[in-house]
């Protein structure tokens, strides 16, 4: 660490900013526990009624909030956990709590059956393949009457003491409702909710950082609907009679609102608006029969005026994010221990042998050979349209050659998907920079490190000690990598406030934590200044050094034929001519074609 010791570190979980940072909650928590104390029996059903609600947008929250689907049907989950408890309460007698339980399960079994359709299908088609599935589960109850009771329904299930009582079941509520909070801040903030995240804003990105975008989406939806199934199960025993007609339009489309009105991406957010939400039928009651023009019009009105929900709509007015400094002063040599690997053998080269790919009858490569060798610099140039990012996609995984050969190592990547290759050791950088706005340019840097991330999805929803320190480690890595690349100062403003010239240098960072064999770089110059030209060379020069391979797309052809070993020129999709960047430089063809001196 020693890389850091003249470097200024955004401070960290110190006991005074801990106890700041949960205040708000602390106190939220005591107001509830202390409700029974002041309402009559009536409002206190009424907020166990929106703890109910919460478990199920808690779990909602991360499926429309941070992963961006558009799932709109999770009133059906919530019927799927309200029937499977009064079947096995009223039909089998199981207990009410053994009730629960199963509940939960067989809504997370729902739930990823809900989150197969978001592989293929997208925003508005998704969206109405959940309603879909509301309407199908209610039409069963409505029809299965042997078993569910048709049109007359079932009787909730009874907890026993202390749960049977308006106190004790107020306090069953607010207990699961404050343990979805726990478990889904715990993801919140840990490497699946960066994932989450990133599939969110950046899916292309994502996957070259090793996000394994569908199970990450068939394990949040799992566990959203085992929330939803848990949330089901109170909410019947909470009616004491379950009826179809009970899991309304209006209800999925009021928590669908409650997660965009508290702000995608957000806790507090989404569960105030949860309670108001809750609280307005009751103190609006004339206002009940208008309920799906207000619900509609309410949509609206947030996706007009309010895309980022009201928790960034107040952040925008009271937090400062502005980067405090403007200058970015790389310290190279903190690389070292970004990408140090104990445990890894000898880095391995990337052999690329006659691929070619068409698209329709445009031939976009056409028997490219290339070799990019452990702790090398490979430039390669052309003009535009010559094939070079395209080459980059193909050793990446987002395009399958339609011949030849790629190779790292010994390994034949045929069929590997992105992030299987991003695993290996592959990493790369775009032309556009790839960051995510609403995270922090330290949550931005330590997203490289998700395939690093060991710890399950369960426990790092429960928030065990493991998985804390591994999230620690990784932190102290994302900044020194944010050392090296001069970002250090900035690791808590937000990605969106950088310059384009920054979030190039992000993007690097980023990279650096996943300690990659092969680091492709996608004309990481472009829009750089000379001395920011500078800085980048060193930081490539360094990690050559270091053992690193680099394949380098660059229009600057001075910073290509300054720290290239070797260097390859496209044109056509062909290669043009390969060899040192001396033998380019004064190839006849190449300057003819390309450099045009």
């Amino acid at each position: 660490m020693t890389a850091l010791s003249n470097v200024e570190i955004p401070p960290q979980a110190t006991p005074w900013r801990l106890a700041t940072r949960l205040a708000p909650a602390a106190a939220a928590l005591a107001a509830a526990g202390l409700l029974p104390g002041v309402v009559d029996n009536y409002w206190m059903q009424i907020a166990a009624l929106a703890c109910i609600y919460w478990v199920l947008i808690a779990g909602l929250n991360l499926i429309v909030g941070y992963a961006g689907q558009l799932a709109i049907g999770f009133v059906g989950l919530l019927a799927i956990g309200a029937y499977t408890a009064a079947i096995l309460c009223e039909k089998l007698g199981v207990p009410a709590l053994a009730a629960l339980v199963v509940a939960g399960c067989s809504g997370a079994f729902f739930g990823f059956l809900i989150g197969l359709p978001s592989l293929r299908l997208k925003n508005f088609y998704f969206a109405m393949t959940t309603l879909g599935f509301a309407t199908i589960v209610t039409q069963i109850a409505l029809g299965w009457g042997s078993l569910t009771g048709g049109g007359i329904g079932l009787p909730g299930p009874v907890f026993p003491p202390p749960f049977d009582t308006p106190l004790g079941f107020y306090y069953l509520a607010l207990a699961m409702a404050v343990l979805a909070t726990y478990v889904l801040r715990n993801i919140a903030i840990s490497n699946f909710g960066r994932g989450l995240v990133a599939v969110r804003d950046a899916d292309v990105a994502a996957e070259a950082m090793g996000v394994p975008v569908v199970r990450l989406k068939l394990v949040t939806f799992t566990f959203s609907g085992g929330l939803a199934g848990v949330a089901g199960a109170l909410y019947a025993a909470r009616q004491t009679y379950i009826t179809p007609d009970a899991f309304t339009f209006d209800l999925s489309v009021m928590f669908f609102i409650a997660v965009l009105i508290g702000g995608r991406g957000r806790i507090v957010g989404p569960m105030v608006a949860t309670a108001v939400l809750t609280l307005l039928p009751e103190i609006a009651a004339p206002l009940v029969a208008w309920s799906s023009f207000a619900y509609g019009l309410l949509l609206l009105l947030v996706v007009l005026l309010l895309p980022g929900g009201m928790a960034e709509y107040i952040d925008r007015i009271f937090k400062k994010r502005s980067v405090a400094a403007r200058i970015t002063s790389p310290k190279v040599a903190a690389i070292a221990g970004v990408i140090a690997r104990p445990d890894a053998g000898p880095p391995s080269p990337v052999r690329v042998k006659g691929v070619a790919l068409a698209f329709g009858g445009v031939r976009a490569l056409d028997g490219v050979d290339l070799l990019v060798e452990p702790g090398t610099i490979h430039g390669l140039i052309g003009p535009n349209g010559s094939g070079k990012t395209t080459l980059l996609n193909v050793i990446s995984g987002y395009y399958a050659p339609n011949d030849g050969t790629i190779r790292l190592g010994e390994e034949d990547m045929a069929g590997l998907p992105v992030q299987s290759r991003s695993r290996l050791g592959i990493a790369r950088t775009f032309q556009t920079p790839r960051v995510l706005g609403n995270l922090s340019v330290l949550d931005n840097a330590m997203l490289g490190a998700y395939s690093h991330f060991e710890s399950s999805f369960p426990l790092t929803a429960l928030g065990l000690p493991r998985t804390r320190r591994e999230d620690h480690a990784i932190r102290e890595r994302a900044l020194q990598a944010l050392t090296a690349v001069g970002l250090a100062h900035c690791g808590q403003s937000r990605a969106d406030q950088l310059q384009h010239t920054e979030q190039r240098f992000l993007e690097i960072a980023r990279c650096l934590v996943m300690q990659p064999q092969i680091l492709l770089l996608d004309e990481p110059a472009a829009g750089l200044a000379a001395d920011e030209i500078d800085n980048l060379a060193s930081l490539i020069t360094k990690l050559s050094t270091l053992g690193v391979g680099v394949l380098l797309i660059e229009h600057h052809t001075d910073l290509v034929f300054q720290i290239s070993h070797h260097v390859t020129v496209l044109n056509l999709g062909k290669v043009l001519a390969s060899g040192s960047p001396a033998e380019v430089r004064s190839n006849k063809e190449v300057i003819h074609a390309y450099l045009g001196t």
